[in-house]
């Protein structure tokens, strides 16, 4: 046995001692886990403190690649606004860094949807040239990577390109090997998720994007994830079992806030249980200066609230008054608030903190893979306790692990034509 196949063995096995809702899970053989349907969910979802120092590693390793990207070599200068990619999961983890990266690296940057940059191209694109689009893809062969990935090829001869990928087969990564514009960002190929529902996929390339401001700081951005791995190793042994208890309790809505970077995190977060819950659980993201302008209205007696607290003073005031609205009006089911040292008084009985000591020394922008864990393993626990396959939670087939293939379209003077036509 390798010793990264023993410290994983030694990490599950500590799992199965600590935490009584996944002992039971664990005592089958990964095959058995597999045929029951949840063994790869589960895998994937635990090895995610593993992969992030993997990942960061990776991410140093091609420091010199991406410092070209960014701010250019060779005569190029340096690109003046970037601009972060993907469908789905994807977008939400671009969400996830985008503010941070606009904040350091003092140019525009935005996260804009696959589907949007196909649609709306002139509209959706980011101005700032030269541009850097910065994809990110668990597969790198759903229609909207390579279709967007060939739009600025074909439209945008100067715009670079990078490829933040976990599949060293796929389309992203294959295509554009040899072209000077382009480079990937490969991922380790456990972070290729077998299951449905992208996990661990997404906070290796949240942690992947987000090493663009950290080009000159590989020892704090390495320091980080190390932390960050302590951190969702705490959360595991400490809180899952506490998350796999409240999605027990019946509950048909779930909404979830966050603001800053943590608007992203709260977008999978929901996105994870409604994917896992196949539609049983109706979600909606808000971010909690948002969430009084209306969509406070959809809040009822069987919504589950869950929080990702600010530990930034100015950011946090503003979110305790909104909780404690919430409970003066007594609105929603019961709340979970995830974060660091967390009042009292934000937690009403039956409510629930997941508290993570020493995420507030990393700051929000960093916690954004903690608040997407608890996240996933409050989706992985209500997926079972509705009797689905977290492997496969949609029994008839409406969604795929990769979106099944459409037809792409092109501008032309001649109207608008299908990719494959001729001009």
């Amino acid at each position: 046995m390798s010793e990264r196949e023993q410290a994983n063995h030694d990490w599950q096995r500590e799992v199965g001692a600590r935490v009584p809702a996944l002992a039971v899970l664990l005592q089958p053989s990964h095959e058995d886990r597999v045929a029951r349907g949840y063994g790869h969910t589960l895998t994937e979802i635990l090895q995610q403190p593993f992969l992030w120092i993997d990942t960061a590693d990776r991410a140093v390793r091609d420091r010199d690649a991406l410092k070209s990207i960014v701010h250019g070599g060779a005569g190029q200068e340096a690109v003046h606004a970037v601009m972060l990619t993907g469908s789905g999961s994807s977008l939400y983890a671009g969400e996830c860094v985008a503010p941070i990266l606009q904040a350091e690296l003092g140019m525009p940057v935005k996260a804009v949807s696959g589907g949007d940059l196909l649609t709306h191209p002139r509209s959706a694109a980011l101005p700032g040239r030269p541009l850097l689009v910065v994809s990110l893809a668990r597969s790198g062969n759903s229609p909207e990577s390579t279709g967007v990935s060939e739009y600025f090829f074909e439209h945008e001869p100067l715009c670079r390109q990078l490829f933040i990928t976990c599949n060293a087969g796929g389309s992203l990564a294959l295509r554009h090997k040899s072209d000077r514009r382009a480079h990937s960002l490969l991922l380790d190929d456990r972070t290729n998720d077998r299951s449905l529902v992208m996990t661990s996929s997404f906070t290796s390339m949240v942690l992947a994007g987000r090493f663009l401001a950290c080009l000159d700081r590989t020892v704090q951005y390495r320091d980080a994830a190390r932390r960050l791995s302590d951190a969702a190793r705490r959360l595991i042994l400490e809180h899952a079992e506490e998350l796999a208890a409240a999605v027990r309790d019946d509950f048909g809505y779930a909404l979830y806030l966050g603001a800053g970077c943590r608007f992203g995190a709260a977008r999978e977060a929901g996105l994870k249980m409604m994917e896992m819950s196949a539609g049983r659980v109706r979600t909606m993201a808000e971010t909690y200066m948002g969430l009084r302008h209306g969509p406070m209205a959809a809040i009822g007696n069987d919504t589950l609230i869950v929080c990702f607290l600010s530990a930034e003073p100015l950011a946090r005031a503003y979110e305790t008054d909104l909780l404690l609205e919430l409970d003066r009006k007594n609105v929603g089911r019961r709340k979970i608030v995830v974060g660091a040292s967390i009042p009292s008084e934000l937690l009403r009985e039956g409510d629930l903190a997941i508290d993570c000591p020493g995420v507030s020394a990393l700051g929000d922008d960093e916690v954004t893979v903690i608040d997407v864990l608890a996240g996933q393993l409050l989706a992985f626990f209500r997926c079972l306790s509705v009797g689905l396959r977290p492997d496969a939670p949609s029994p008839e087939g409406v969604i795929s692990r990769v979106v099944e293939s459409f037809q792409l379209y092109r501008p032309s003077r001649a109207g608008i034509l299908p990719k494959s036509s001729p001009t």
